[in-house]
């Protein structure tokens, strides 16, 4: 398994006044699979997420992902795990301003020690259709460009498993859609597991599962139109 969780819970604020955001998530995906989590907003999808992916520290429970056990780390151990094995794509792209599109994708691999970062970083980025903008600084990329430099990133180590928060959510249809034909290509070249945060129904249906988060539960579990038979 990818990802193994057992009561999975996450309580954030004051002991005086806490609030459950995750009450007991139970899950399981399997390596390589493409699993759409769907929810309304404070539903707890983008909370599982972050939980999932060692930003955010459960509360309690068990979890283990990409064979690390999160359950007994702390804040830097979770970040040294998530080095090499899992790589992540937001809404908002986060990308350093003061780098280029080269050096935004090249930057983590070299952090985590990579002696090739730069020319590996060239070819993720000549793979997304940005081989021709390495020198420019985000504010010289268009939106699209800018999450295509996001997809670089997270894809260039070759990680286990992906994870995206609504990568869209900034983005008009079109390019949208160009952005989330891009980020399934280079699963499928990667053969990562990936778990997409998103509103889009037809997109969750091109998932081999779709994940409907409610009120801190997995509320329903079922197969995509591309699950296998």
């Amino acid at each position: 398994m990818a990802i193994s969780a057992r009561n999975l819970t996450l309580t954030l604020g004051q002991d005086s006044a806490p609030v459950e955001i995750l009450r007991g998530i139970d899950l399981d995906v399997a390596e390589g699979e493409v699993v759409a989590l769907l929810g309304p907003s404070g539903s707890g999808k983008s909370s599982l997420m972050a939980v999932l992916s060692g930003l955010e520290r459960a509360t309690g429970g068990e979890l283990s992902v990409a064979g690390q056990d999160f359950t007994t780390m702390d804040e830097d151990q979770l970040a040294l795990a998530r080095r090499g094995r899992i790589g992540i794509v937001l809404q908002a792209f986060h990308l350093l301003p003061t780098m280029t599109a080269l050096e935004n994708v090249a930057t983590p691999m070299e952090l985590s020690g990579e002696s090739d970062a730069q020319a590996r970083a060239g070819a993720e980025l000549e793979a997304v259709g940005l081989g021709h903008r390495l020198d420019h600084y985000p504010t010289q990329l268009s939106g699209g460009e800018q999450q295509r430099v996001a997809i670089a990133r997270a894809t260039a180590a070759r990680p286990t498993l992906i994870f995206a928060d609504e990568p869209t959510g900034n983005l008009d249809v079109s390019t949208g859609h160009d952005i989330i034909e891009m980020l399934f290509d280079r699963r499928r070249e990667t053969g990562a597991t990936l778990l997409v945060i998103t509103h889009d129904n037809e997109l969750a249906e091109r998932c081999d599962r779709v994940l409907s988060i409610a009120d801190g539960l997995i509320a329903s579990d079922t197969a995509g139109r591309n699950a296998a038979v």
